[in-house]
C-alpha cells in the first residue's frame, strides 16, 4: 500500500475541515429556515393551539392505559421518537469507544491472556483515590442494593407514577458507577463489562424496535398489538409501555456506566 506524503495529508485535512464546515453551514441555515417558518406563539396554527394536547388528556387512559400521561405520550404515541434518542445514546456509546480505543505499540502482553487477566495486570483500571477507602465500601455496601431497588421500581411504575425508562435507568446506572468507584472494576467488570453492556442494549434496543415496528412502518395511530391493556392503576398494565420502559431504562444504565468506565480508564 502506497503510503501518503505530508503534502497529500495536509491537502485531505484542508478538504476535510472544508467539506465539515460546508456541512454545518448548510446545516445550520436548514434550522434557520425551519425556524423561521414556524408559526407566531399566539398563532391559531402554533403547535400549543392544537388539539394534540387535549388528545393526550381525554383519550390517554384510554388509549394507552397508563395512569401516567407522558409515559404514554413518550412511549406509544411518540414511541418512534423516544426509539430514536435510545439509538443515540448506543451510538454515543460507540463513538466514545472509537474515540478512546488506545493501542499501545510498545505493549508486550500476550494475545492469549483472558479479558480479566488483562484488567488485573492494569493498575489504572483501579480507582486511585479510594483503593483502601473503608467508609465508602461500607456505605456502598447497604447504599448500592437501595439504589438498584429504587431504580428498578421507578422503571416498573413508570406508567404509574412520575419515572420511566429514562429516570430509572439513570438511578440504576449511578449505582453501577458507585460500585465500581467503591469496589473496583475487575470486581464491577465481571457482572457488567463492556462487551456485556453492548449486547444488553442492542438487544433491549431490538425487542423495542420489534415491540412498535407496526407502527413504525404503517404510521398508523393505536393498531391492536395484542397485548392486554390491562386495568389502569396495576403493575401490568398500559400494553407494551411497561415493556418499553424497561428496555429504555436497560439503555441508559448501560450507557450511562459506559461513559463512566471508559472515561476512568481512559482506554476500553
Amino acid at each position: 500500500m502506497e503510503k501518503i506524503n505530508f503534502n497529500e495529508k495536509k491537502k485531505l485535512y484542508i478538504l476535510f475541515r472544508i467539506t465539515g464546515a460546508i456541512l454545518v453551514i448548510m446545516l445550520a441555515a436548514s434550522l434557520i429556515m425551519c425556524m423561521l417558518d414556524l408559526p407566531g406563539l399566539f398563532s391559531p396554527e402554533h403547535p400549543g393551539e392544537n388539539v394534540v394536547a387535549e388528545r393526550y388528556i381525554e383519550s390517554g387512559i384510554e388509549e394507552t392505559g397508563a395512569v401516567n400521561f407522558v409515559a404514554g405520550m413518550i412511549l406509544d404515541y411518540r414511541a418512534f421518537d423516544t426509539f430514536g434518542e435510545s439509538n443515540v445514546l448506543f451510538a454515543a456509546t460507540i463513538c466514545v469507544m472509537v474515540l478512546l480505543l488506545v493501542q499501545n505499540p510498545d505493549s508486550k502482553k500476550s494475545s492469549s491472556k483472558s479479558y480479566y487477566d488483562e484488567l488485573k495486570d492494569e493498575k489504572e483500571i483501579e480507582p486511585r483515590l479510594v483503593k483502601n477507602d473503608v467508609i465508602l465500601k461500607t456505605i456502598a455496601k447497604f447504599a448500592v442494593p437501595f439504589i438498584l431497588m429504587f431504580g428498578v421500581y421507578v422503571i416498573l411504575n413508570g406508567h404509574l407514577s412520575p419515572g420511566g425508562g429514562f429516570s430509572g435507568g439513570a438511578i440504576v446506572g449511578s449505582g453501577f458507577i458507585l460500585a465500581s468507584v467503591a469496589f473496583g472494576f475487575d470486581k464491577m467488570e465481571r457482572f457488567l463489562n463492556k462487551k456485556s453492556a453492548g449486547i444488553i442494549t442492542f438487544v433491549s434496543l431490538m425487542i423495542y424496535c420489534l415491540a412498535k415496528s407496526y407502527s413504525f412502518f404503517t404510521g398508523a395511530n393505536h393498531l391492536e398489538s395484542g397485548i392486554p391493556l390491562g386495568t389502569p392503576g396495576d403493575i401490568l398494565s398500559s400494553g407494551l409501555i411497561l415493556i418499553l420502559n424497561i428496555c429504555v431504562g436497560l439503555v441508559v444504565a448501560c450507557t450511562m456506566y459506559s461513559f463512566f468506565s471508559l472515561m476512568r480508564r481512559g482506554k476500553i
